[in-house]
């Protein structure tokens, strides 16, 4: 007996056509869209200050308005979180575009993960739910469930609950379900969307990948694929990017189970079908995580063009300039960074310049606003030769902060409020185990002595980073035995801080995953205050990744 789960969405702007795509271009049993991420939590809590009645993901109803006759006339279940804020009020709203087009839909939601009046100064701050909720209401008849803040994997693991009847201590088979869900939820991304490889997929088209499908089998395990015709492709390269996708250790916690993706096997199947199985789960952790997000102050930026000869010292007087016009009040806080995208004897103007960027934040607008516009306009007859910006900058704009915190499972009281209007509390897991870090295992084999030849890493390993809140994880992998050999003993912490100067005075943890070939590092603090300060040049670290595929180092030869 097979569920077979689409997603149809990876984040809140997704492709708009992926819901009636995946509809119409195969069998589907359930359909699920993941709309939130901590940016948009931000977002929405700041449509909320606004309209009381907002903070959910309007694009989703609008999805619907195009395609509930087509699910309903499929048979097929839509859950997702598109409620974010709000999951009551779409619920609701679903309901009157049910009436409208006089389809007989039975819609449900979950809440109970609004603890916002509990954090005083947050804008928003809801508790990680797992997939027990959805499950009660897809139990109870719901043809569409949406809910707010669930975890990711939640929208694969509770319909896969509720169709096989799993029991909350089913850890392994729970486990298997979150991981196909951890695949799933980023859409396009396990079907060839930023994909390392990309380069080397002859004859497939990734200019429109499909989005993909997990066939989950009742002991958990499935085999991620996609609709016959669409574009992409699912093989292992795929699939384990999207697994090393903002992960951390061994141990990836949820509220209902923790999965071992260090037991995580996957394997190619045919064409465009990954199987994953193997997987095991341990009891969840006494706690739950929080996310939280609040208004962090004002932030603007103005970026100086530097171009030709002389660029540090250019760099370096319009850098005295600027501190002294704002020395009177200056902001909380000022990073320049100076990007050499210049090229000696260049071809064009643009290519002989350089990009000085200076950002400032503080709590006051008017710090980063009139006086900073001020300060950079009236240098413009009064500074480096051939002064200019690529626009002038404005009155600054707010910022967010996202912060992580943790509360006993007893101060969340998660309800699935049925088709019907009955509110069902649901349990909190009937067991917990406190998370610790697994062991290193041992490394394999060291690599046989050979040649080596200067190269970028990026022709040996694939890639995948990604932000959680003010940190960034990297996942790297190999496609061999013997490279994985040679990874392992090469890519230490030390080489990584060496290859990435920008993570030398961070915290990094190396983690080991030997089933995948892969080791996944965790560079906290990185992203400063998560993605909403935009604290970096890549404020999700989506590029990290890709910065240290480019990295030069000795290769042996064998492997080129």
């Amino acid at each position: 007996m097979t569920l077979r789960i689409g997603n149809a969405s990876g984040f809140y702007g997704d492709r708009f056509d992926a819901v009636r795509e995946m509809l119409t271009g195969g069998e589907v049993d359930v359909l699920t869209g993941d709309y939130l991420a901590e940016l948009t939590m931000l977002i929405l809590g700041r449509d909320r200050l606004k309209d009381p009645s907002a903070g959910y993901a309007r694009t989703f109803l609008r999805q619907l308005e195009e395609c509930l006759g087509l699910a309903h006339e499929r048979g097929v279940r839509i859950v997702a979180n598109a409620g974010g804020l709000n999951p009551a009020g779409l619920a609701d709203a679903v309901r009157e575009l049910a009436d409208r087009l006089g389809l007989p839909v039975r819609v449900a939601h979950v809440e109970g993960d609004d603890l916002t009046g509990a954090y005083p100064g947050s804008l928003t701050a809801h508790a990680y739910l797992g997939g027990f909720g959805i499950a009660a209401c897809l139990d109870a008849g719901a043809d569409v469930v949406v809910t707010g803040r669930v975890t990711d994997a939640a929208l694969v693991s509770g319909p896969a609950a509720a169709h096989f009847g799993w029991a909350p201590t089913e850890y392994d088979r729970l486990a298997g379900a979150v991981v196909a869900g951890h695949v799933l939820e980023c859409g396009t991304q396990a079907t060839g969307g930023n994909y390392a490889f990309f380069q080397e997929v002859g004859g497939r088209d990734l200019t429109r990948p499909g989005f993909p499908l997990a066939e989950v089998h009742e002991d958990g395990s499935c085999v991620i694929t996609k609709h016959p015709g669409t574009g992409g492709l699912v093989d292992v390269g795929t699939v384990t990017a999207q697994l090393l996708y903002e992960t951390g250790g061994a141990r990836y916690a949820g509220p209902d189970v923790t999965a071992r993706l260090d037991t995580v096997r996957v394997r190619q199947d045919g064409p465009d079908r990954v199987r994953i199985e193997g997987v095991r789960g341990e009891a969840p952790p006494p706690t739950l995580k929080v996310g939280r997000t609040r208004l962090g102050g004002f932030r603007n930026e103005v970026v100086f063009v530097l171009t030709g000869l002389g660029i540090e010292d250019k760099a370096a007087l319009v850098r005295e300039q600027m501190t002294r016009a704002l020395a009177t009040r200056p902001p909380a806080e000022v990073r320049w960074e100076l990007a050499r995208t210049d090229h000696p004897d260049a071809a064009t103007e643009e290519t002989a310049s350089a990009l000085l960027r200076l950002v400032v934040r503080d709590p006051d607008q008017e710090a980063v606003g009139r006086a900073l516009s001020g300060a950079a306009i009236e240098l413009a007859l009064a500074s480096y030769p051939g002064f200019h910006v690529t626009a002038p900058p404005g009155k600054g704009s707010p910022y967010g902060v996202f912060e992580a915190s943790y509360v006993e499972r007893g101060a969340v009281e998660q309800v699935a409020v049925l088709p019907d209007g009955r509110r069902v509390p649901v349990p909190s897991a009937p067991g917990t185990r406190a998370l610790e870090p697994v062991p290193e295992p041992a490394p394999p084999a060291p690599p046989p002595q050979g040649p080596t030849r200067r190269a970028p890493l990026g022709h040996v390993v694939g890639a995948r980073s990604g932000d959680k809140g003010g940190d960034a994880n990297v996942g790297v992998w190999a496609r061999s035995e013997e490279a994985w050999r040679w990874l392992a003993h090469t890519l230490t912490v030390d080489r990584f801080r060496a290859l990435l100067p920008e993570t030398a005075d961070l915290t990094v943890v190396r983690h080991t995953l030997p089933n995948l070939r892969a080791l996944n590092f965790v560079v906290e603090g990185v992203l400063g205050a998560g993605v909403a300060a935009q604290h970096r040049f890549d404020p999700q670290a989506k590029a990290l990744g890709e910065w240290l595929r480019s990295r030069h180092l000795d290769i042996p030869e064998t492997l080129l």
